[in-house]
């Protein structure tokens, strides 16, 4: 046993295995007119395949497109009613998703959700910028955005950066201030976002 804490890299370690990327992630589900309200109605999410669960039959699997290619699925059944109140999770459960929007529609999509009554929180979280809600079955949701251009190829790089720049500086978490240094040391541009002002602080647990 060592004291010393797990080392924060860019760098792919030296293991047997070797990802190339997230496929899918997949939800129990309620019924299918609830989630399609939700994910592709208000999220606009499309909804790309439905078909039975391979494993059973007689639940359907629905397969959302997230935006970008990434596909996030539900299995669920008719039978099933909603249940909107916030989960509580233990060990090796999921705590919440999150998804991108881009930083020009971010304004917009709490307005959309303050439309139809559906309430949200909004923290500046250092690294990005949030909305924290909750789906029709108590997921707490994140939509998050980039406080800066950071492109998908580099966004590791930066992220390692800017935690090496924040343990130098003895600071508890990476702010604005360790991303611009951490673009500008790599040699990426560091022009911010138009973003609104908030708060820091707890989003939904």
């Amino acid at each position: 046993m060592t004291d010393e804490p797990t080392p924060v890299t860019a760098e792919p370690p030296e293991s047997p295995i070797r990802l190339s990327g997230t496929d899918h992630v997949t939800i129990i589900g309620s019924n299918e007119a609830d989630t399609v309200a939700f994910y592709r109605d208000l999220l606009g999410m499309p909804l790309v395949l439905r078909q039975p669960n391979l494993d059973q039959p007689e639940v359907t699997h629905l397969f959302f497109d997230t935006g970008d290619g990434r596909i996030l699925t539900f299995f669920v059944s008719d039978d099933r009613e909603s249940d909107p109140r916030p989960q509580r999770t233990g060990v090796g459960a999921v705590h919440h998703l999150a998804f991108s929007v881009d930083p020009e529609r971010f304004v917009e999509t709490g307005e959309a959700l303050e439309e139809v009554g559906h309430p949200y929180n909004e923290f500046d979280r250092g690294a990005f910028h949030s909305l924290y809600t909750r789906d029709h079955n108590g997921l707490v949701l994140e939509l998050a955005t980039d406080k800066y251009h950071v492109p998908d190829d580099r966004r590791a790089e930066v992220l390692a950066t800017a935690q090496r720049i924040r343990v130098e500086d003895g600071a508890d978490y990476v702010d604005d201030e360790h991303i611009e240094r951490a673009l500008e040391e790599l040699g990426l541009e560091a022009d911010p976002y138009e973003l609104p002002d908030a708060p820091t602080g707890a989003g939904y647990d």
